[in-house]
């Protein structure tokens, strides 16, 4: 009595809400494959199943999905584990090669990762069954949703014939066009510093998985995932960002005024020359292109890699901090996005973490206000983006330092309320139930 809800009183819901969002998730996919196969090509469903014979997109990314698989077993499994995925790789390895295919690894690890769930449902019960279970889907989210990415900028460059590039390049003048700084800043390094930012930028899923790992360490002892981790905020950010694409498309500078968008580019600007302020307008692109640029989702994924590297020891805090500042560097000084893209990714992951933390913990007054004040902050960016773009380049020093200003507002009012949440936490002694350890909080 009064004691608190007992767990099979919220056990339902939450099972009836899980069901709910694989039914969402699986309709979310199969619109994206009859909306890909429309244009031409597989979709993520098509595209994912094909990887179990032919060679795979990304054999890093379905090796950090077999990771994830791993944490809820044990070390003698995980070693079964990897010897089975690195056995089978070897025998694609050794056929595509006499055949002539095209050579690279990861089958071997969607394998081991199948398996799991074939044994999941035909060989555990109980909670066993549901842990790995979980497991494979994560694991399974984690690659779908990349062929997901895949599939919605091909939707991006074939249903958005214009960008909106000049409204945030003019924008971007209240910043200092740092994209062109930074491009400068790139070539001056040479190849050493082109390849360690190419590295950061392509293999930011290894950095994600190292964290991921540590924060669910604990899962096959505790035989319960954590009531938060990097993976969720992965996902979500995965998941909503495309459609932010659809509303604001954007290729960005070394496509609209560099070299690599051929006569489709406004000019041949980048990263020499800064374009001159005038009045921008919608351009029309090629159909290829993708329209990827706000918000920056390498910055946003960056971000939340920070964030869920300071609760790790220094060696994972050091990474991440330079996890982000060189996928800062790589996007901007590749060209590949606008300093107000990176504004906006901060912001965009800053309010999805809130509202993570907050549904997980109860939403209360302070978690209402930090993620509506962050997704209005949001708003006001991209509105202000399209709408003031010319009067921010007409007066840089006043705009420029207010949107700094309001990137910082809401990562203070994060950092602020996630202090108030784990004092409050820290002020409240459960009892821990018998028998069992209390899931570490993230």
């Amino acid at each position: 009595m009064g004691g608190g809800i007992k767990p099979a009183a919220w056990r339902q819901p939450r099972v009836g809400l899980w069901a709910a969002v694989s039914v969402l998730a699986l309709g979310f996919l199969v619109a994206l494959e009859i909306a890909a196969r429309r244009y031409g090509v597989p979709g993520p469903l098509t595209s994912q199943a094909r990887e179990v014979i032919f060679a795979p997109r990304s054999g890093t990314v379905l090796y950090a999905g077999m990771a994830l698989v791993m944490v809820v077993l044990s070390w003698r499994r995980r070693f079964i584990a990897v010897g089975a995925a690195i056995g089978i790789d070897c025998v694609f390895w050794l056929v595509r090669r006499a055949v002539g295919a095209e050579m690279m690894f990861g089958n071997g690890a969607l394998w081991v990762t199948l398996a799991c769930a074939v044994i999941a449902v035909t060989r555990r019960t109980g909670r066993d069954r549901a842990l790995l279970l979980k497991g494979v889907g994560l694991a399974l989210l984690l690659v779908t949703g990349r062929k997901t990415g895949y599939t919605w900028l091909l939707i991006t460059s074939k249903t958005r014939p214009t960008v909106l590039d000049q409204y945030v390049a003019t924008a971007d003048h209240a910043l200092g066009n740092p994209s062109w700084v930074a491009g400068r800043i790139v070539e001056a390094t040479g190849t050493v510093g082109f390849r360690v930012l190419e590295f950061v930028y392509i293999q930011l899923a290894v950095m994600a998985v190292a964290v991921a790992l540590y924060q669910l360490r604990n899962v096959a002892v505790e035989r319960r995932f954590p009531r938060h981790h990097l993976v969720r905020t992965f996902l979500v950010i995965g998941l909503l960002g495309p459609g932010i694409y659809m509303l604001f498309p954007v290729v960005g500078p070394i496509f609209a005024f560099g070299g690599d968008g051929g006569h489709w580019a406004v000019a041949d600007l980048w990263p020499d020359t800064p374009p001159p302020v005038g009045t921008p307008r919608p351009v029309l692109f090629d159909g290829i292109t993708p329209r990827n640029c706000m918000p920056s989702l390498h910055t946003a994924w960056a971000t939340a890699i920070f964030i869920h590297s300071r609760r790790g020891p220094r060696a994972l805090r050091y990474a991440g901090v330079f996890w982000l500042i060189a996928t800062l560097g790589a996007t901007l000084g590749f060209g590949y996005h606008y300093g107000a893209d990176i504004i906006a990714g901060v912001v965009f992951t800053i309010t999805i973490e809130a509202a993570l933390r907050s549904l997980d913990r109860g939403w209360d007054r302070s978690g209402i206000q930090l993620a509506v004040y962050g997704a209005g902050v949001f708003v006001a960016l991209l509105a202000s983006y399209r709408c003031l773009s010319l009067e921010m380049a007409t007066y840089p020093w006043v705009f420029g330092p207010l949107l700094i200003l309001a990137m910082s507002s809401v990562a203070y009012g994060f950092v602020r309320t996630t202090k108030q949440w784990e004092r409050v936490a820290a002020s409240v002694h459960v009892p821990e139930p018998r028998g069992e350890r209390k899931p570490e909080l993230v």
